[in-house]
């Protein structure tokens, strides 16, 4: 009974270490979403721009139904894995993001969030069960980003319970770092019972593409009135503003470098939880040079 409750007592201590180390891993940088454009480039190219800190893959589109696939907008899959080697080799951060935009995902039972941990674990991080297919080969992600768009919010929370849990029962094997892209508006309820797990390290929330959030549509007071309620209800996870890197017809949310480095950034940064830029993505960035200039601005 004793070497059991030391057991436990060192299983905890791990886990607070590891998501204190991993929370401080890749903090103040520039994150940017990829795998929304075949015309954006590779991964690795991403990569070797020296911008970026942490690039997430986008999507892992199809789950909860026994069928697991993703959809990145024509990239061929032969080459990403070796992109994502090379991404982590130099020290980037390399995550999947599970959702987005379509209706071929959700989670409707607790059986469908055990099987689609399972099925991330041995697809894209640290397992390898035989018989599952490794899209990426042997290259391992990081983590798993939780970007749900649509769909009952039911079950999350159990999916990233099990996902952190292998953090605990496979010591000689990578760990599994867990943040979410939530809409903007506080709480957004797809992801709210995940994230109330206090699980998530990061959390990306996505400051464009409502007019509520856009800073151009409600100013620097209506975006803080937001970031507020992010930042302090979860002061344990390192909370990244979400930007659009262009704007898009219909769309104005692009904000000007004038207005980020003078009137938006310094009350952003005020936040003790602050973590970094997240820019809405690779394509958009490529075009405009955004994430160049806020680099050489200096966002941290």
């Amino acid at each position: 009974m004793a070497f059991r409750r030391r057991s436990c007592v060192v299983a905890a201590l791990l886990a607070l270490s590891f998501l204190a180390a991993t929370a401080a891993a890749g903090d103040h940088g520039l994150t940017v979403f990829w795998g929304r454009n075949k015309d954006e480039g590779s991964l690795g190219e991403a990569c070797d721009t020296g911008i970026y800190n942490t690039v997430i893959i986008s999507f892992y589109s199809v789950f909860g139904h026994g069928r697991y696939w993703g959809d990145l907008s024509g990239h061929p899959l032969y080459g990403i894995g070796a992109d994502i080697k090379h991404c982590r080799g130099k020290g980037i951060v390399v995550l999947l993001s599970i959702g987005g935009g379509g209706t071929q995902y959700s989670l409707p039972s607790s059986q469908s969030a055990a099987d689609v941990a399972d099925n991330l674990w041995n697809a894209h991080l640290g397992g390898g069960r035989r018989g599952v297919f490794r899209p990426f080969g042997d290259a391992v992600v990081d983590g798993i980003d939780f970007f749900i768009d649509q769909g009952a919010p039911d079950h999350y929370d159990e999916l990233a319970r099990r996902l952190s849990g292998y953090n605990r029962y496979y010591r000689g094997a990578p760990g599994v770092r867990l943040t979410a892209t939530p809409r903007c508006v506080y709480p957004d309820w797809h992801v709210q019972r995940a994230l109330d797990t206090g699980l998530f390290e990061r959390i990306h929330v996505r400051f464009y593409g409502e007019d509520r959030c856009s800073y151009n549509h409600v100013h620097k007071d209506g975006v803080m009135a937001q970031w507020s309620k992010w930042t302090a209800r979860y002061p344990r996870s390192k909370v990244y503003i979400g930007l659009a890197a262009a704007n898009v017809p219909g769309r104005n949310d692009k904000v000007g470098l004038m207005s980020m480095n003078y009137d938006l950034m310094p009350s952003v940064k005020q936040a003790a939880n602050y973590g970094g830029v997240m820019l809405w993505e690779r394509y958009y960035d490529k075009q405009t040079g955004y994430g160049r200039d806020l680099y050489n601005g200096g966002i941290n």
